[in-house]
């Protein structure tokens, strides 16, 4: 009889390297959607203009699977329920997050809004979740509280105006967010089909209410290619397809793993801020990036 070889790594996890490939890829993708903000502020775009690209478009996109998940319960989610996920991570909470880049530098936002979701998410999975709460947990809440800090520091210090005030907002964007991951772990949702529902919510109540309250004249006043670039890269990339691939990481190295990605965030925002822009971070905010990358180390670390 021929001798049996010892099964391999890929036979043990088949799609290891396409859930690390699928993760690595939402995490780029949701920083390249960052680093697009400060732009579209720049082009004449505001903050719900953004927002109307990254949710509606998408919205229209999934508008079918929506269809086909059954529109009567919205796939299981349930109209409460999703109206409430709609609340705290649909465009509202996008409108925050983005006016934020109107007082503070793009360093601030692509670190304190994914560094909040995080603290946050850890005191509320200890306070209401009721969640064990561990030392090597603890450390990494403190220390991601430090190097927030630090950005809120350099907006007194040396930024002024009212840069604090845009700290603040992404770290209220922050807060709503990990309400969100709260909700989806105390309902027992799945977080894919959560975010759907975001986006149908927001084709149907924040498409008209935008058209009500601001019209589309600054939309329309800037070039059809920044509203594009925006299309592409919130609507596209940050969106559906980040939503798509983040999902599939998720299936294939379980919730724990792949929470890895979104800490990735922060470093990928400054580093394609540098790249695509030429956006060179100060030291004060590579010093900020590098406490919470540790502290996100330690929180997740198994």
């Amino acid at each position: 009889m021929a001798a049996t070889n010892p099964p391999s790594s890929r036979s043990i996890e088949p799609g290891l390297t396409t859930g690390l490939l699928c993760g690595a890829g939402a995490a780029l993708f949701w920083a390249a959607g960052f680093v697009a903000i400060p732009r579209g502020l720049a082009a004449g775009l505001s903050p719900a203009d953004i927002a109307f690209h990254r949710f509606v478009w998408t919205g229209l996109v999934l508008l079918p699977v929506m269809l086909r998940d059954g529109p009567g319960d919205l796939g299981g989610v349930g109209w409460g329920r999703g109206l409430v996920v709609f609340l705290l991570a649909g465009p509202i909470q996008a409108v925050i997050s983005y006016s934020g880049f109107i007082f503070a530098p793009l360093a601030h936002g692509g670190v304190i809004h994914p560094g909040s979701a995080a603290m946050f998410g850890f005191l509320l999975a200890v306070l209401v979740l009721k969640e064990p709460l561990t030392l090597r947990h603890l450390a990494g809440t403190l220390v991601i509280v430090a190097g927030l800090a630090v950005f809120a520091g350099e907006s007194v210090v040396s930024i002024g105006g009212n840069a604090l005030g845009g700290d603040l907002l992404f770290m209220t964007a922050g807060l709503m967010w990990a309400l969100f991951g709260m909700l989806v772990k105390l309902w027992q949702l799945d977080s894919a089909r959560a975010t759907r529902v975001s986006c149908f919510f927001a084709l149907i109540i924040f498409a008209p209410l935008h058209w009500l309250l601001y019209g589309f004249g600054t939309m329309m006043s800037a070039s059809l290619t920044e509203n594009l670039i925006q299309v592409a890269v919130q609507g596209v990339l940050a969106g559906a397809l980040a939503m798509y691939l983040y999902s599939r990481s998720v299936t294939i190295l379980g919730a724990g793993r792949a929470a890895i990605f979104p800490s990735l965030v922060p470093s990928l925002t400054l580093l394609i801020a540098f790249v695509a822009l030429g956006i060179v971070p100060t030291l004060t905010q590579l010093a900020g990036l590098a406490v919470v990358m540790i502290g996100f180390w330690l929180a997740l670390r198994r």
